[in-house]
């Protein structure tokens, strides 16, 4: 199965579930965006590193690395391999030298030791389609009905009683507002009625 290369585009709040953070992560090259929910433990510890700030003591995630460093154990790749019921696996593929070894981890503890090890990210095509996001080039202009819906908002509870059509409308809006987490939701309602069709 032929791997995608992820880069890390940004983080965002979360605006529905306090204390959460977005982790949007990208297809090199490509307009395409999987958004992934993480605490903000590790979107701190992402952060930091990606700015390049030196905390007075190690964090969890660099005591990680100095162990394994210790050991020459170190993070070839990290691959999202799995998206189940809105949940994202991932696994570390580590070398010691001698032999190659998958261990299963949280994506955001994944994500959070790839910056640390600077290895790349990479996921399938599988989970792209399934879960991803494509950004839209070109921003039209509202119509009447878009107008409408922005007075008046559609809350996530209200899926249920839009169609198809309206979502995928509504997914378009959301990519092109970089509301990244409410498309993610969109995107699983869309999901998940086209599972109920098999």
């Amino acid at each position: 199965m032929d791997k995608t290369k992820l880069e890390i585009i940004g983080i965002s709040y979360s605006q529905s579930q306090s204390g959460a953070y977005a982790l949007i992560l990208g297809e090199a090259g490509e307009k395409r965006r999987l958004p992934i929910i993480i605490g903000s433990f590790e979107a701190q510890a992402i952060a930091i590193e990606l700015e390049n700030m030196k905390p007075s003591r190690p964090l969890t995630h660099d005591l990680f690395k100095n162990f394994a460093e210790t050991f020459n154990i170190i993070i070839n790749e990290v691959i999202i391999y799995k998206f189940s019921e809105g949940i994202f696996f991932a696994k570390l593929i580590c070398f010691d030298g001698t032999k190659e070894v998958e261990i299963d981890s949280r994506t955001s503890d994944a994500v959070a030791l790839s910056v640390r090890f600077k290895c790349p990210i990479y996921t399938y095509e599988s989970i792209l389609e399934t879960a991803g996001i494509i950004l839209q080039d070109e921003k039209t202009e509202p119509s009447p009905e878009d107008i409408n819906e922005e007075k008046k908002p559609v809350e996530d509870g209200e899926f249920s009683q839009l169609n198809i059509i309206e979502l995928k409308e509504m997914l378009s809006k959301a990519i092109s507002e970089e509301a990244y987490e409410r498309a993610s939701k969109i995107r699983d309602e869309i999901n998940k009625r086209k599972g109920k069709k098999k």
